[in-house]
């Protein structure tokens, strides 16, 4: 846990879920610099009005969220607007942690509609420029002439196309300078800008090299992994997928557009297949994939013979209870190399799986995997290899 220390107080931050061998904080300097800038001590002056409607989006971790929050409790609510459960959770663990209730801040997924009137606008730059552009089309109606726009984030985050689509759909964009590696954005809202609708989803459908796959459909929303094309990993990974009949529960951990576990649902009928992902957008695209290709029947016992849940990994599925998970682990945390959320899939996975039941992992070769799959179930078999990829099987025994 690190404390973050504003002007007008010190919050106890810490990520979700918490893990004592994650160094990173929940927040970075660019968090910082916003909050002085609404102060008035960098950036901007006087100190930006927050009596009306203030949203913050992508709160990585809810700093932004619980420093306003906590400012005047009960005078300011901050809307969150974010596509990760686990930033949301992290939000309320940390309102919490502060003694924030939690109607002190309205939290609000990326699938949600927003406010109709915005009087702050406070964006923290995602990593992704297509959930960005996806955003700002979604809150531009909602903008007014009046609103005070700020983006914050990173040097290396900011980029002139950032600028570009601030510029285009809300009105003309000016930055900072550098502080600390962070730079702030400046938008004045244009109200005259024609509003036209986002391009998102994007929809696809799988080239004839793809075998039995050729032509299935793939939705994709904003911000999803790779969204205009399948990506190499996926790829290889569905050339190598088991070939397994009768009932059984399959999860797709980490499901991003879902085509892995329609994969599987359209060559094992009887498979009743969960879609899991803690990106709201990502198992909204799952589920359409899904809809768009697979002709649901009633499984044994008048199940659903799909499910779609946006959480955090493995946590709401019950022990032993499946037979089979497929699984392609981030190894990014926004812009940081972490195996964090890979080690968590794989011990969640385990203790997910019935014994005799199967993980099978695609990664990048070098990540080792292996060595922790051995570790954790005392078997990794490696199915398939290429010079980048790998797919490696482990059961558990017991």
């Amino acid at each position: 846990m690190n404390r973050l220390t504003t002007s007008w107080g010190e919050f106890d931050l810490t990520r979700f879920p918490e893990d004592a061998r994650d160094p990173l904080r929940a927040w970075d300097a660019s968090d910082e610099y916003l909050l002085r800038c609404l102060d008035g001590i960098e950036g901007a002056a006087p100190p930006v009005d927050l009596s009306g409607t203030v949203v913050v989006v992508d709160d990585r971790w809810g700093a932004l969220t619980v420093a306003l929050a906590g400012r005047r409790p009960g005078r300011i609510r901050p809307v969150q607007i974010s596509d990760s459960f686990l930033g949301r959770r992290a939000t309320e663990a940390n309102l919490a942690r502060n003694g924030i209730g939690p109607a002190s801040a309205r939290l609000l997924t990326a699938r949600d509609a927003p406010p109709e009137r915005i009087d702050v606008l406070l964006i923290r730059v995602p990593k992704s420029l297509a959930l960005l552009e996806d955003q700002l089309h979604r809150l531009a109606p909602a903008v007014h002439a009046g609103t005070v726009v700020v983006g914050t984030g990173m040097v290396r985050e900011i980029h002139t196309s950032t600028l570009a689509l601030f510029e285009r759909l809300l009105g003309p964009t000016r930055t900072s300078l550098a502080a600390r590696k962070a730079r702030l954005i400046f938008c004045t809202p244009d109200p005259a800008l024609p509003r036209t609708a986002g391009p998102w989803p994007l929809r696809y459908r799988l080239p004839a090299d793809t075998g039995r796959l050729a032509g299935v459909a793939v939705t994709n929303h904003a911000g999803v992994f790779c969204a205009d094309r399948l990506d190499i990993g996926t790829r290889f990974f569905l050339s190598k997928l088991p070939e397994r009949h009768g009932p059984e529960r399959v999860v797709d951990l980490g499901c991003g557009n879902g085509i892995v576990g329609t994969a599987a649902a359209l060559a094992n009928p009887e498979a009743e297949v969960t879609f899991i992902d803690e990106s709201y957008s990502a198992v909204a695209s799952a589920e359409a994939t899904y809809r768009d290709n697979v002709k649901e029947t009633a499984a044994a016992g008048g199940r659903s013979a799909a499910r779609f849940l946006v959480g955090d990994g493995m946590a709401d599925v019950p022990d032993g209870s499946v037979d089979l998970v497929l699984n392609n682990p981030p190894f990014h945390s926004h812009q940081a190399t972490s195996d964090a959320t890979a080690r968590r899939m794989f011990g969640g996975a385990r203790r997910a799986l019935r014994p005799g039941g199967e993980l099978w992992v695609v990664g990048n070769r070098h990540l080792g995997y292996h060595v922790r799959l051995r570790r954790l179930f005392g078997n990794c078999e490696t199915v398939a290899g290429d010079p980048k990829f790998v797919v490696l099987r482990a059961v558990k025994h017991s």
